[in-house]
C-alpha cells in the first residue's frame, strides 16, 4: 500500500491552519476590549492603550486574511501539482537554451529554485505591500517609499541569486558526492557557511541596505563604555543604524566573535529613551552574553539541524514519496522540499519549544540587568518602547505561548518587581 505523503501534508497543514485561527480569534477577542487590564492601568494611560489595541486589531484582522491566503496558496501549489509543473518547465528551458539534458540535475534545481522564488515572491507581493503601506503607514510607523521597498526587494533577490546559487550547487553536490553519510558532510557545510555569513554581514551586507555610523561621543557611548567595561564585555565599537529611514520600531543588538564584540542602536531607540534606559536595554543584551544564551541556542540550533538532514536521509531515496507529489524522477532538490512539507508538524512542536527556552532565557537576562541595578530603568525602558511601538498590552497567555519568543510587557514587569522585591530583602537580610 503506498503511502499518501500529499494528502498527509494537506490534511496536517489544515490542522495546524485551524489551530492558529483558533489562537489568533482568541487574542483578537482581547484586543476589542476596551479596559485597561489591572496591571498596567497605573502605567499606561487609556489613549496609549487604545492606540496599541487599534494596532493589534488591524494587524490581526489582516492576519486572518493573510494566512487564509497562506493556506489557499499551499493547498493549490500541492493539489494542482505547481512543484512538478515547475519542475519540468525548468528541465524544458534548460534543455532548449542551453542543450542540457536531466543529468544535469543541479543546473536543473538552479533554475527551478529561481523560478520558484519569484513565484513566492510575486504571489506575496500583495501582503507585503498592504502590511507596509496599509496597515504600517496607519498606524505612522512605515517610513519607507514605494521606490526604497522594491529597491531593497530587488538588492534582496540580487543577493540571494548571489549567495543562494553558490550555496544550493555546493549542498546538492555534497549530498552526491558523500553517499550515505551526506547528512553529516551538509551539516558541517552549512555551519562553516553560517559562520561566514555571520562574519561578513555587518561589514558587506548590511551597508547595502542601511548606514552604519560610529556612535558620537557623548554620555551615551561613555555610559555604554562604562557598562561594558563593569562587565568585561569586550567591546570593540558603537555604531548607530538609520533605521529609521524604514520603520519607527526600535531595536538594538550585538555580534561578533570572541573578543570583538560591536553594539548596534538603532536611531529610533536614541529617540525614544534615554541614556539610563538604553543602557538598561544594553545590559539586558549583554545579560544573554553574560550568560552564554547566544552560544547555548547556536549549539541548539545545530543540532537540530544536524537531525533535520539525519531524518531527511531516511526519505532522500523514498520513491513513494516522490510520487505522491507528481514526480518521476528522484531530484535531490526536489526530495528535500517534500520532505520539509512532511516533517512541519514536527517543526511546529519544536518552534514551541524553542519559544518556550526564549522566553526562560529572557526573563534570566532581564534578571541580570536586574542585579546590575537597572531594574526601575528597564522597566521603564521596557514601558517606554512597548507605547512608543505600539506592542499588544492585552495578550492571551495561549496565543502568546504558542507564537511569542518573547513574553509580554505584564510577565516581565512583573518577573522584575519580584527580582526588585527578591534583591531588596536579600540586602536587608545582609543588613541584619
Amino acid at each position: 500500500m503506498t503511502t499518501p505523503y500529499k494528502e498527509y501534508v494537506l490534511a496536517f497543514s489544515y490542522l495546524v491552519y485551524a489551530f492558529d485561527l483558533y489562537l489568533s480569534w482568541r487574542q483578537y477577542r482581547k484586543l476589542q476590549e476596551k479596559n485597561r487590564p489591572k496591571a498596567v492601568v497605573d502605567i499606561v494611560s487609556q489613549e496609549d492603550f487604545d492606540k496599541a489595541q487599534a494596532y493589534g486589531s488591524d494587524k490581526a484582522r489582516f492576519g486572518f486574511v493573510a494566512g487564509s491566503y497562506s493556506q489557499l496558496e499551499t493547498t493549490v501549489f500541492i493539489l494542482f501539482g505547481a512543484l512538478p509543473w515547475l519542475w519540468d518547465l525548468s528541465g524544458t528551458w534548460m534543455l532548449r537554451v542551453g542543450g542540457y539534458g536531466p543529468e544535469y540535475e543541479i543546473t536543473q534545481s538552479i533554475i527551478f529554485y529561481v523560478l520558484l522564488s519569484l513565484l513566492s515572491t510575486v504571489s506575496g507581493l500583495p501582503v507585503l505591500l498592504y502590511s507596509t503601506f496599509v496597515i504600517e503607514e496607519r498606524h505612522g510607523f512605515n517610513k519607507q517609499t514605494a521606490g526604497l521597498f522594491f529597491m531593497d526587494l530587488l538588492k534582496g533577490h540580487l543577493l540571494g541569486g548571489a549567495i543562494g546559487i553558490p550555496v544550493l550547487a555546493a549542498f546538492l553536490w555534497i549530498i552526491k558526492a558523500t553517499g550515505e553519510t551526506f547528512y553529516f558532510w551538509v551539516w558541517v557545510f552549512i555551519i562553516a557557511f553560517q559562520m561566514f555569513m555571520i562574519t561578513i554581514y555587518p561589514t558587506v551586507i548590511q551597508p547595502l541596505f542601511n548606514k552604519v555610523t560610529p556612535l558620537q561621543e557623548g554620555d551615551l557611548k561613555e555610559a555604554i563604555e562604562q557598562l561594558a567595561s563593569r562587565i568585561s564585555f569586550p567591546l570593540r565599537q558603537l555604531y548607530v543604524i538609520d533605521g529609521s529611514k524604514r520603520s519607527a520600531h526600535s531595536n538594538a543588538y550585538f555580534y561578533g566573535f570572541f573578543k570583538n564584540k560591536r553594539i548596534v542602536l538603532y536611531d529610533t531607540l536614541l529617540e525614544q529613551a534615554g541614556t539610563e534606559e538604553i543602557c538598561a536595554v544594553l545590559a539586558h543584551e549583554l545579560g544573554h552574553w553574560a550568560q552564554n544564551h547566544t552560544i547555548k541556542m547556536l549549539v541548539t540550533i545545530q543540532l537540530h539541524l544536524l537531525l533535520v538532514f539525519w531524518q531527511f536521509s531516511f526519505f532522500i531515496n523514498n520513491d513513494a514519496m516522490y510520487e505522491s507529489f507528481g514526480f518521476a524522477a528522484r531530484p535531490t532538490l526536489i526530495g528535500f522540499l517534500l520532505f520539509q512539507y512532511i516533517y512541519s508538524s514536527a517543526e511546529n512542536l519544536v518552534a514551541f519549544l524553542q519559544n518556550v527556552y526564549t522566553r526562560k532565557n529572557e526573563y534570566e537576562a532581564d534578571a541580570y540587568a536586574s542585579k546590575l541595578g537597572y531594574n526601575a530603568q528597564l522597566r521603564s525602558a521596557l514601558l517606554k518602547l512597548h507605547i512608543e511601538n505600539r506592542n499588544n498590552l492585552n495578550v492571551d497567555p495561549l496565543y502568546s505561548a504558542w507564537n511569542h519568543s518573547h513574553p509580554g510587557l505584564v510577565e516581565r514587569l512583573t518577573a522584575l518587581e519580584a527580582e526588585d522585591k527578591n534583591m531588596t530583602s536579600k540586602g536587608k537580610e545582609k543588613e541584619l
